[in-house]
This record gives structure tokens, C-alpha cells and sequence, in this order.
């Protein structure tokens, strides 16, 4: 995820609101908007979109910390390189806009910020949503999402994730004290709300409930993070599966197990929330 990784840095274009994207990842935009506005989409839902967009990007390669530029925020695109975060905002992104009929680079540009930045206003670094379980609770404020952790089974999940302010080290922004000092109070408010999660080892009890296209966000055991993974499930034979940017393959993939076997051999992997999109 986002918070642990690498600097990678892109050829920019400066756009309306200091956008920053490379040529290849503008090409890459450019051509799925034309394939989708030449699609009838009327019938579907945003959650059946999310399915077949996101499809369209098994394969794309795995690259971690896109986001962190040197300087002011500024909202980047890159559909060429994702890590989990990106990939499941550039298809929820997508899928909304196409839902709407807006299939326009200012209308991408739009919902991405809206969906990545607390109000849904890029201001600087400490305005985005950092930690997921953050990301969760502000895009239902929004009305984009819904969690439904709770209503198919989910019981409470003790969440109070310190990591980025006990590690300002990880995050070259980080050196700027105020951004330190607004993380923090991210960070109270997230451990004064109430979440909730399906253990790992009662997800197959619970998965007829899950539908394809909704948001998995994968919970931990360390006690001062939230999430370490996220993705969408997607139903095969049966069994729900991740679809998701994998750091296994490296890359874009459906998970080969269903999502109950995926997570139970990875002890760090508590279990999951589960999001349902608003059409």
C-alpha cells in the first residue's frame, strides 16, 4: 500500500488543478474513456462496472509510492503503474464517471479528487486520506460507498493506527511538522470512531453475502496500522475472489484462491471490512 514503499517519480503534465501524469498514462486514459463511451452502459450498476473495468487492467505492473512527489500535493494520475490504493481509485473513479455518462479527462480529474482527499479538496499532503479505514468512513460521508462490514456478519474491530506519525522517517513530507501534527489528529479521530471486520477465519461463512465489485479493504494484527490491503471480490465458480495489484505476481491479478484461502496464510492478515458502491 501507499504507506510503505518506494519514491517513484513521472514525466508530468500540469493540467487544471496542478495534475500531474505522464504521457503513457494520459494515452492510456484518453483510450479507455473512448472505449467505454462507445459502450452501452445504461443497464448496468457502478458495482458491475467496477467488475469490468477493472478487468481491463489484469496485467498492468505493480509500482508502489506513485503519489509521493517532492513539493506541493498535486493529484496524479497514473494508470500505468499501481499499487492496491491506486488501482482501486482509478477503477472506482472510472466506474462512477461512466455511470454518470461523463466520460471526459475533467470529469476524471474531478471524482479522483473527490474520492482521494478528505471534503474531496486536494489542499496539501495532509488533506488526502492516508490511512484506508479513513478513506472508508470519509467516502460514505460522501454517499459514495456504503460499509456493510457489520450488517453481513462483522463484528468490532479495535482501530487506532499510529504509524505515520510514529514513523514521520517513511514520509518525506513528513519532515514538515504541521503535516506531523495534522496526521496525528487524522489519527484520533480515526481511533475515536467505530469499525467493524470479518475475522479471517469466518469470511467463507459470511462471502455468500458479498457481491462482485465490492471493496475489500484486508485488516491487520499490528496494532498500529489499519489496513494493509485492499481490492474488489469478484465471484468464480462459486467462491469469492481479490481482485486487486498484487505484490506476489507484481502485478494486476485475480487472486488464484478464493479470498478466505488467500488470507488465511498470511498471519499479519486480521481479516476484512466489506464496502458496497452507491449507484
Amino acid at each position: 500500500m501507499r504507506l510503505l514503499a518506494i519514491l517513484f517519480f513521472l514525466c508530468p503534465i500540469f493540467g487544471f488543478g496542478q495534475t500531474v501524469c505522464s504521457l503513457e498514462s494520459r494515452e492510456r486514459l484518453d483510450a479507455t474513456l473512448a472505449e467505454l463511451s462507445q459502450k452501452d452502459l445504461s443497464d448496468k450498476s457502478v458495482q458491475d462496472l467496477v467488475v469490468e473495468i477493472g478487468r481491463g487492467f489484469i496485467g498492468t505492473p505493480y509500482v508502489e509510492k506513485t503519489l509521493e512527489l517532492p513539493g506541493e500535493e498535486k493529484l496524479v494520475i497514473n494508470l500505468t503503474g499501481l499499487d492496491c490504493t491506486t488501482y482501486l481509485e482509478t477503477v472506482v473513479t472510472l466506474a462512477r464517471i461512466a455511470k454518470d455518462g461523463e466520460l471526459t479527462f475533467a470529469a476524471y480529474e474531478k471524482e479522483l479528487e473527490k474520492l482521494r482527499y478528505q471534503g474531496g479538496v486536494r489542499k496539501d499532503y495532509s488533506s488526502r486520506l492516508h490511512y484506508f479505514s479513513d478513506w472508508i468512513f470519509q467516502n460514505q460521508e460522501k454517499g459514495i460507498l456504503k460499509d456493510i462490514t457489520r450488517e453481513i456478519g462483522g463484528t468490532s474491530y479495535p482501530n487506532a493506527p499510529t504509524f505515520m506519525s510514529e514513523n514521520p522517517k517513511f514520509y518525506a513530507q513528513l519532515s514538515n511538522p504541521d503535516f506531523v501534527k495534522a496526521i496525528q489528529a487524522d489519527e484520533a479521530a480515526i481511533a475515536k470512531r467505530t469499525y467493524y471486520f470479518i475475522p479471517k477465519a469466518e469470511i467463507q461463512q459470511h462471502e455468500q453475502k458479498i457481491q462482485s465489485g465490492d471493496l475489500i479493504a484486508i485488516t491487520t494484527t499490528m496494532k498500529n496500522m489499519d489496513i494493509v490491503h485492499v481490492g474488489f471480490a469478484v465471484e468464480q465458480g462459486g467462491r469469492i475472489h481479490l481482485m486487486h495489484a498484487s505484490t506476489g505476481s507484481m502485478k494486476v491479478e485475480i487472486s488464484e484462491k478464493p479470498l478466505s484461502d488467500y488470507l488465511a496464510g498470511n498471519k499479519s492478515q486480521s481479516g476484512i471490512m466489506v464496502c458496497s458502491l452507491v449507484d
